[in-house]
């Protein structure tokens, strides 16, 4: 079993006069009003766009793809009791990779634990019967929860959302109406944040000072990062990322260490999910990060190559800047310079990964700022980890770069024909999945 390696390390992180935390100050006490003045609903990115709750997995799937989209709303089933919201749940990109990657491994789920959770029997029963409706599917990465806020709602109401690792939240339109006016997601409130910064002064120089003098909690994980080798397998990182409950995992040189790019649940959705044979998730991470760069330039001519790392002395407004550039959820914490902007394959030249900054974590500094109580970044996350099943535990290799072993048990699930075949699946993308070794 490849075991996890977790480093205790003593901070020299230094305490800076401008974190409010625990007393604000008349400076962060007038950001903190003026964000209360700006509704919610003016920063609005992408507007709510709705399934019904029997649709496929599959066609749910297709429609965040054909229509460029980061996220679905699933309308409630049919003859269910009224409740306050038409919405049963959203499904995102993090849904399909916790689903792609249940139905690579359901052989791993014992009895015992599958009695555990019914919404896995659900699924593994519609699968026989040929279709997993969406709604089975819904947050079932417990990523993506149903957040709602009313028209009137404002910045710091966003702030308290997101605070607590939520991505989006939907806007209500004023009453009588029952319609929703939009969604504003994580990254989007990040954005407004950097401009009211570029237009505050005393904002601008708070978020010029170094990530170590301030109170991030994930600054300084050294070898609790999740991470995976390059040589490491495609469905490897997926299960990673599905275990540990995050949206993106790095990729390490197998020789260095040094951190070589990173790869997300929404990369698994755009190119995992349209490849034409299973064999993509046999690959190993470094070919997926080429085939990841291939569009990069094919529209404007220019070669890119995000740089997902940051340095504990580059500023948080540098941090945030990055942030959006990659368009990521986090970007990793390197004690030395970052990785070459080279379209190049290259690393950096030792194991020098030491944590992480999410947007997350961002807005939750934000948040204290206004005097948000009981902000905790990582609630969710310990929530999702807590209720990952027992047998999660052999695939856990996060900062150890020993390769996981397999099991060698057997569970009725393998005896299951139509669901150990995938047939019972129907759909072009779940039969990709490769069928079990026996072992």
């Amino acid at each position: 079993m490849a075991m996890r390696k977790r480093m205790s390390v003593s901070s020299t992180r230094s305490e800076s006069p401008l974190v409010f935390a625990a007393t604000p100050n008349p400076e962060s006490e007038e950001w903190a009003s003026a964000w209360k003045r700006v509704l919610a609903k003016d920063i609005i990115d992408s507007p709510v766009v709705a399934v019904d709750a029997e649709i496929s997995v599959e066609d749910a799937c297709e429609m965040l793809l054909s229509k460029d989209l980061a996220c679905i709303a699933v309308k409630a089933p049919h003859g269910r009791s009224p409740q306050k919201s038409p919405f049963c749940g959203l499904f995102d990109f993090a849904d399909v990779n916790a689903f792609l990657t249940f139905a690579a491994t359901r052989h791993k789920i014992s009895t015992d634990e599958l009695r555990e959770k019914p919404r896995v029997q659900e699924i593994l029963k519609a699968a026989q019967e040929g279709k997993v409706p969406v709604r089975l599917v819904s947050n079932l990465s417990e990523k993506n929860p149903l957040e709602i806020l009313a028209h009137d709602a404002n910045i710091v109401s966003l702030l308290a959302v997101f605070s607590r690792g939520a991505h989006r939240v939907l806007i209500q339109a004023p009453s009588p109406s029952s319609d929703y006016l939009g969604v504003v997601s994580d990254r989007g409130l990040l954005a407004w944040l950097m401009a009211y910064a570029q237009k505050t002064p005393a904002l601008y120089r708070y978020l010029s000072v170094p990530l170590t003098s301030l109170a991030l909690p994930s600054l300084n994980l050294y070898m609790s990062v999740i991470a995976a080798k390059a040589s490491d397998t495609v469905l490897h990182a997926m299960k990673l990322m599905s275990d540990e409950g995050v949206s993106s995992v790095a990729v390490m040189d197998d020789e260095t260490g040094g951190l070589l790019s990173a790869v997300s649940v929404t990369d698994i959705g755009k190119v995992v999910v349209p490849a034409q044979s299973n064999q993509i998730l046999s690959e190993p991470l470094k070919q997926l990060v080429i085939r990841i760069k291939e569009p990069d330039g094919s529209t404007d001519g220019v070669d890119k190559f995000p740089v997902y790392s940051v340095t504990p002395n580059n500023t948080l407004y540098y941090t945030m800047q990055k942030l959006l550039a990659t368009n990521s959820h986090r970007v990793f914490v390197a004690e030395e310079s970052p990785m070459s902007s080279s379209p190049s394959f290259s690393s950096m030249s030792s194991p020098n990964l030491c944590g992480i900054v999410s947007v997350v974590d961002v807005l939750s500094h934000f948040a204290r700022i206004a005097n948000i109580p009981g902000v905790d970044p990582t609630r969710m996350q310990r929530h999702r980890r807590a209720s990952s099943t027992s047998s999660n535990d052999s695939y856990r290799s996060s900062g150890s770069f020993a390769a996981r072993s397999r099991s060698s048990s057997r569970t009725s699930l393998q005896r299951l024909g139509s669901v150990g075949s995938l047939e019972g699946f129907q759909m072009r993308w779940a039969e990709r999945v490769p069928v079990p070794e026996q072992i």
